[in-house]
């Protein structure tokens, strides 16, 4: 009885903890790293030195020249010196095998007639002309196509001509030059013309990674004068142009950067920072993401530096970072490294980070793992979010204090506004993914900012960066790398205890979905509404669980970590159950106004024979590394596209949460869980089937 007493009196701690997460006390503000270690951090921390990197690798959208081709990109070398400068150990560029790429050389499009004026020019924004453009040097008339569809297209006289559109400029290439002999595409589209006329999207068109000879070339004008062009031609004006383009592919190398702050024990684990330097090698970006490249190098100074001047001890585990191309150059690194994967605890990815959050009308990110890799890192980085967010900001109970805003972290030259963050779900599309993949199975965190007004256009330079933004950034980014690097036992349960405190706000959220689910119901799908909304808590509990297992990693004491997330563990079970409680209870009150019975839980056939089942990978899913399980799926069965074609299945999830402890039933409630998409059951099953032919799992 005694013991119950405890537990009642613990899970109202934590539940009443994890709520200050969600509401915080504003006299109270916390990090797992002491007050000394976080102000050694936060002062070495430097938002211009951060911005500067910006500023000379992607301050503005330059034309790569082509000695740059056969040697070492400028970004890659930069990136590199600055290592060796920091004095970083284990500075190098690795290089694998690329492949071709296009490379504008010259792009003009002058007006010849009735008058004479430059419409754009690849010497003023290299964006103006798009990538794939073959050479040319054509005078023709313009012809105004509207969005350039087949339809708009039928009756026009658009042979010889240079076509004007406010379409797609690859797909209006494709029907105006391709199918029906125009010389180009002048493209005065821009989703966003009235934030911005001056900003073009990064554009392409025809078949630009394998220099297709069918491809003619295309233009871009920013819509404040793209506007002019429009009404001219629509005024029955006849304008002629010149158009002269020069380009060529060239042959490169992909052309990794990393380093390595080295841990006293060399079995205690990795942690790894990564960054895409290039996005392709021709467009260029100031946030997307020279910012993300600056901020892990920031990361790596501030650490190395007081590390090396003993203002923080040398850290048990190794920190490593990585620069390079998106995915192509990351992939090829991972899968050559599979070794050092399998001692990486996890991935920090910085995409997009340094923008100016006002401007952008933004919030800094994070942007956790799925439930197929749960991992303490979500809650390590979530609490350095908080820490920044929650201090750098004035609160009305503190307008009487003389630190209004309790910890003001602010560069010189930067702005002086709150940090703006959301701590969000999973989204992929950046470097992390390499890290999440099933052959890999490092779970990976991606910090970023959203939305970004100038996304992909000529538009992301550096006025839209803030070295108040990139100081808290690096702020956020070593101190989370750093617990995790020198984390000993009692840093363990500290982690677990946080872990297990965000948990409960975590599990309230879900159930008052569950309850609107509930809310929403009707008569006829009464039933499954009650489903969703009991198996919500379910799955919410088990990620918990799982997520507080991975805590274990870190312990030296086994036995004494351990037992503390036992604890923890049975916590979470115990306000799950609650959760359940109040759902079924909830679920009387609904029944009562729709006039229906109460339901419970009960299982189909199919369900039942699905909770039987639980699937475990075998070592082959990891043996090739990076994606090379898709070749043996591939090669094993032709059934594999057709089950996942059912319904849209994401097959990438659904090997992730293979893992001996989720039965299939398991695994659908927690596809359907973080998705809108309910998934369908007999298609988990076949592709399950498709995975232990292959030989990759067991059941």
């Amino acid at each position: 009885m005694k013991m119950r007493t405890c537990l009642i009196v613990l899970v109202i701690f934590l539940f009443s903890f994890g709520s200050l997460t969600a509401q915080q006390t504003p006299w109270y503000q916390w990090t797992l790293l002491p007050q000394e270690q976080m102000a050694e951090i936060i002062g070495e921390a430097s938002g211009e030195t951060a911005y500067n990197v910006i500023m000379e690798t992607g301050g503005y959208n330059k034309d790569r020249l082509a000695p740059e081709y056969t040697s070492t990109f400028y970004e890659s070398e930069y990136i590199y010196k600055k290592l060796l400068e920091y004095g970083l150990p284990g500075a190098e560029i690795v290089r694998f095998p690329g492949g071709e790429t296009w490379d504008g050389i010259k792009g003009e499009l002058w007006e010849v007639s009735p008058i004479r004026q430059k419409l754009a020019s690849y010497k003023d924004m290299t964006a103006m002309l798009a990538r794939g453009s073959n050479p040319a040097d054509a005078v023709a008339e313009l012809v105004w196509v509207g969005r350039g569809t087949v339809e708009e297209l039928q009756g026009l006289d658009i042979s010889g001509k240079i076509v004007v559109t406010d379409g797609s400029i690859n797909s209006v290439h494709r029907n105006a030059c391709i199918q029906n002999g125009a010389h180009g595409v002048v493209c005065i589209a821009n989703s966003r013309p009235h934030f911005d006329p001056l900003q073009i999207p990064w554009s392409s068109i025809g078949g630009w990674r394998s220099a297709s000879p069918d491809t003619k070339f295309g233009f871009f004008i920013p819509p404040r004068e793209g506007e002019f062009l429009k009404k001219r031609l629509l005024a029955g004006e006849k304008i002629t142009v010149h158009a002269q383009v020069e380009s060529e592919m060239q042959p490169y190398d992909l052309q990794d950067v990393t380093c390595f702050i080295p841990g006293t024990d060399p079995d205690a684990g990795e942690i790894i920072f990564s960054a895409h330097l290039f996005e392709g090698i021709t467009k260029q970006g100031a946030n997307d993401n020279k910012s993300g490249s600056a901020g892990i190098l920031e990361c790596a100074r501030i650490l190395h530096t007081l590390i090396e001047e003993g203002r923080l001890p040398q850290p048990k585990r190794t920190i490593r970072f990585l620069w390079g191309p998106e995915y192509s150059g990351t992939g090829p690194w991972v899968k050559a490294n599979k070794d050092l994967m399998a001692r990486t605890l996890c991935n920090i990815n910085m995409d997009m980070v340094g923008e100016w959050l006002s401007k952008n009308q933004a919030f800094f990110c994070l942007m956790r793992t799925t439930y197929g890799n749960p991992h303490y890192i979500n809650d390590v980085m979530e609490n350095y979010y908080r820490f920044v967010g929650e201090g750098n900001r004035e609160r009305i109970q503190n307008r009487g204090n003389f630190y209004k805003v309790p910890h003001r972290i602010v560069a010189p030259t930067g702005s002086d506004e709150p940090f703006y963050y959301s701590i969000e779900t999973h989204y992929g599309s950046s470097d992390h993914q390499v890290f999440n993949d099933w052959g890999v199975q490092v779970p990976g965190i991606m910090m970023i900012a959203w939305p970004d007004r100038w996304y992909h256009t000529s538009g992301d330079r550096i006025d839209k960066s803030d070295p108040t933004q990139m100081k808290r950034v690096a702020v956020i980014g070593a101190a989370g790398a750093y617990t995790i690097a020198n984390a000993d036992d009692n840093m363990a349960v500290k982690i677990a205890s946080e872990t297990a405190s965000n948990g409960t706000r975590r599990l309230g959220h879900q159930m008052a979905i569950a309850m609107e689910k509930l809310n929403n119901a009707t008569a006829e799908n009464f039933r499954e509404a009650f489903m969703e909304a009991s198996n919500l808590i379910e799955v919410t509990a088990i990620n918990e669980v799982q997520t507080l297992e991975s805590v274990l990693e870190l312990a030296e004491d086994k036995k004494f970590v351990g037992e503390h997330i036992d604890n923890m563990k049975m916590i979470i079970d115990r306000i799950a159950e609650n959760h359940m409680d109040a759902v079924v209870l909830h679920q009387q009150s609904v029944a009562k106004k729709l006039n229906v019975r109460p339901t419970a839980p009960m299982l189909t056939e199919l369900e039942k024979m699905a909770s039987k089942i639980i699937p475990e990978e075998t070592p082959l899913v990891k043996e090739g590394g990076y994606r090379e399980y898709q070749n043996i799926i591939r090669g094993s069965s032709g059934q594999a596209g057709r089950a996942r074609g059912r319904n849209r299945m994401n097959t990438s999830e659904l090997q992730l949460l293979i893992n001996g402890k989720n039965s299939a039933l398991d695994i659908k409630k927690m596809l359907d869980a973080q998705s809108s998409r309910k998934t369908d059951l007999q298609a988990i099953l076949d592709y399950l089937d498709v995975l232990e032919k292959a030989g990759l799992i067991k059941k």
